[in-house]
């Protein structure tokens, strides 16, 4: 009787595992249908070119190139930086491993002397032409340091092919003189002509109210006011080739501009400055509202902070509905207009970093990393990962393939040659699969973070099932 017994147990097993493998390529087939019920949202619509900076002349390797999917900002500083003169010090000590980590720029706080010398940040400027080498507000030095140790932070950065990026603040001055006002029949703290560089000397005729008016476009914190119409301010800003631009760009050797407070003045400021000066330029335009980041950009011909993008990263990753994700932002108006960010100086409030760092390190724009996240606050090999997936693979159109609640999934098109990438965002608790259509048929592809092990190969109808973990991410791409 056992051999009939061990038969049947054969036949019942051998029936089960049928059925087991039935089940399983029926729950794939129901997978892989499930995810092609998604509409595949096509975002951008370009020849796929990565997000340039333009040239510069002023590298002293005489080279800027930029990796296949664009370049990667810095923002080399944080409010309230050590004050003592050490900041220019501190940066010089990072280019190097920032240029071999695949960072392109940097953008550095406000150089000249301010009201309060050498406690200031520099958004309050006196003195355009003092970069820490004129006793003046009660210091010889910045907060940051002197003027040699400037210059040499520039060269040191040039050296490593990394751009350098001035943040410049033209809305508002500060640390004038008293003198009587007749257009407000009041004494004022707009005398500027005794600033000890002696150049760009100011008087009230230079800030609102004046003849041209009684304002611009807005005022700041209650300092004086800037009149870009008046001749002098035009002159000395971007017109002379002794003036703050042009010495900015040909005899410190900045590369080009992040605009504070423009919302303070006319896009067309921003435009003449970068039409007489030329350089890279972004707009500091603090408003979610992409009509109104889109409209200022191409007034002011400059890049603008995408903080359309900033705000729905926000909403999505900390509110759990990556589905926002699909929402308009900047760079999907212009990708090569928008410079997206997950945090700056002034606003820190997405909670999930990495998947956000995750997000712009993968789509289009000019992603920009803050410091204090670099070099302190999160893992520094995980943002160099991301960092060089960026240069890398982040080429080409971007494609939502899928998203709702706490799964995203989107891809990167490819361009000249090179193949793009897949990139999947999971924000639940727990790993998550997903069937996905790639641009790759009958090939092998991997996750370049390493966080997944698998290799799959993708189907002919260049369909394939990915894995991401848990708060986390994974991102695809031909394995080779």
């Amino acid at each position: 009787m056992k051999k009939p017994i061990l038969k049947l147990c054969l036949i019942t097993a051998f029936t089960g595992l049928l059925y087991s493998c039935s089940q399983n390529e029926m729950n794939e087939s129901d997978s892989k249908a499930e995810s092609q019920k998604f509409k595949i949202i096509n975002v951008t619509h370009h020849d796929g070119k990565p997000f340039s900076t333009g040239t510069s002349n002023s590298s002293s390797t005489g080279k800027y190139v930029d990796n296949p999917g664009g370049g990667v900002m810095m923002q080399a500083f944080y409010w309230d930086v050590p004050s003592g003169g050490t900041w220019w010090n501190t940066v010089s000590s990072k280019v190097t491993a920032w240029g071999n980590a695949g960072i392109g720029s940097i953008w550095l706080p406000p150089a000249s002397k301010a009201q309060n010398g050498a406690f200031s940040m520099g958004y309050d400027p006196t003195d355009y032409f003092d970069f820490g080498d004129y006793n003046q507000n009660g210091s010889i030095e910045t907060r940051f340091g002197s003027k040699t140790e400037l210059v040499n932070l520039i060269t040191a950065a040039h050296n490593e092919n990394i751009k350098v990026y001035a943040d410049i603040v033209i809305n508002h001055n500060s640390g004038g003189q008293s003198e009587a006002n007749p257009f407000t029949g009041t004494n004022t703290w707009t005398n500027f002509t005794g600033i000890a560089s002696g150049k760009f000397k100011r008087t009230y005729n230079d800030f609102y109210k004046n003849s041209f008016g009684n304002n611009d476009e807005g005022s700041f914190g209650g300092f004086p006011d800037l009149c870009h119409a008046a001749q002098n301010v035009k002159d000395w800003l971007w017109l002379r080739t002794d003036g703050v631009g042009k010495y900015y760009k040909n005899t410190m050797k900045f590369d080009g501009w992040r605009f504070d407070y423009v919302k303070g003045f006319g896009p067309w400021v921003v435009n003449a400055w970068n039409a007489n000066v030329g350089g890279f330029s972004v707009g500091e335009y603090w408003d979610s509202n992409v009509n109104t980041l889109e409209w200022w950009a191409n007034n002011a011909n400059s890049s603008v902070f995408d903080f359309a993008c900033y705000y729905k990263m926000n909403d999505a990753f900390d509110g759990n509905n990556l589905a926002l994700l699909n929402d308009d932002m900047m760079w999907k108006r212009n990708p090569y207009k928008a410079v997206t960010f997950v945090t700056n100086h002034d606003t820190d409030e997405i909670w999930s970093k990495m998947l956000a760092y995750s997000y712009i390190l993968t789509h289009e724009g000019y992603p920009t990393i803050f410091y204090r996240d670099y070099e302190e606050w999160l893992d520094k090999n995980k943002l160099n990962n991301l960092i060089w997936i960026h240069n890398n693979k982040a080429t080409g159109t971007t494609s939502i393939l899928y998203s709702d609640n706490d799964e995203y999934v989107s891809r990167r098109n490819g361009y000249n040659g090179n193949p793009g990438l897949v990139v999947y965002i999971n924000n639940s608790d727990v790993w998550q699969e997903r069937w996905i259509q790639t641009n790759w048929a009958n090939t092998q592809i991997k996750d370049f973070t390493g966080n997944s092990s698998w290799y799959p190969t993708t189907q002919a109808d260049k369909w394939v099932k990915i894995q991401c973990p848990p708060k986390g991410y994974s991102i695809w791409s031909i394995n080779q």
